[in-house]
């Protein structure tokens, strides 16, 4: 498993659009990637859980993966991050 944890820099955090994105970008992936937000945490296909964790600006998160492409999913999915969020 691979994980890193980001701190949200988008004004309003992980509302709908960006959440959108990021779900797409997280289904191109084998491997399952999780994203915690203290004892919270969602599955990154899942649109409805990712806003149900309520991410802020500020808020520190940490992205799990685990799979197949695990590697090249977390390096993909930190960059993603960096871009979008």
């Amino acid at each position: 498993m691979k994980q890193f944890t980001y701190i949200i820099t988008d004004e309003v955090g992980i509302h709908a659009r960006p959440a959108g994105l990021l779900v797409k970008e997280a289904k191109q992936y084998a491997s399952k990637i999780v994203i915690q937000k203290g004892e919270k945490q969602a599955e990154a296909t899942k649109l409805m859980a990712i806003m149900g964790l309520g991410v802020k600006c500020g808020d520190e998160i940490i992205v799990q993966v685990s799979g197949e492409d695990e590697e090249h999913a977390a390096t993909q999915m930190e960059a993603f991050f960096k871009e979008n969020l």
